[in-house]
């Protein structure tokens, strides 16, 4: 998974003071859990853009200034409810030997030609959770639709894989066709058109027999 250095310093005090006068200089204080102690430092909001403002999921190396190096994921964000400005940022350290949990993206790849005649895609779930080892986590799910017609759908149990568990159940839509009240199905050439084309000799030749006993009837009431 693609990594982001943001930059940061220590936060020697930790009071609402201190965090408050931090945010008016432009900072935003955060707190990294998991080490042997919570971790406070700050860094510039605009450090934070490629990490948040995006639907990319990014592990995240934290360069501090006294030179220690932290990598980690971020765990939970705080905006502020009117300005959306950035007020605390969570983190969770990551060791190379312990597993994480992360949200992942998923990517659709292709046209579904279920969509072409007329169905609605629904993306069900846009990003999955998993649990994995850091060098194991993937940037993103990337589910193929190119042959995704009307009715048919693409389960989590499709996405599996020994890198990582997923943490929804494998019967889990990720996305789907359905329906439209426009939808036309475009049948495939084989067996089922022969079978139809059979059927439709059939009633043909039936409403031909129907409609030659009917000539008949006309002519018997005549003769009495």
């Amino acid at each position: 998974m693609k990594s982001i250095t943001i930059k940061g310093s220590e936060r020697e005090s930790v009071g609402k003071k201190a965090t408050k006068a931090l945010r008016n200089a432009g900072k935003v204080p955060c707190v990294v859990y998991g080490g042997e102690k919570p971790l406070h430092f700050s860094a510039d909001e605009l450090a934070f853009k490629n990490l948040v403002y995006t639907p990319n999921a990014h592990t995240v190396k934290v360069d501090l200034d006294k030179g220690e190096k932290i990598k980690a994921v971020m765990q939970d964000i705080q905006f502020h409810p009117v300005t959306d400005r950035i007020l605390h940022i969570d983190f969770y350290q990551l060791f190379d030997d312990k597993e994480v949990t992360m949200d992942i993206p998923v990517r659709l790849q292709g046209n579904s030609p279920g969509v072409r005649n007329g169905g609605r895609l629904l993306f069900r779930n846009r990003k999955l959770t998993i649990t994995a080892l850091p060098d194991n986590l993937p940037d993103f799910f990337d589910v193929d639709i190119n042959s995704l017609k009307i009715g048919d759908n693409i389960l989590v149990e499709s996405l599996l894989s020994d890198d990582f568990t997923i943490l929804q159940p494998d019967s889990t839509v990720v996305v789907q066709v359905k329906t439209a009240r426009a939808a036309i199905e475009v049948e495939e050439e084989g067996e089922e058109g022969l079978e139809e084309g059979e059927e439709g000799a059939e009633a043909t030749e039936g409403a031909g027999e129907t409609a030659a006993e009917g000539n008949e009837k006309p002519a018997e009431g005549g003769a009495e």
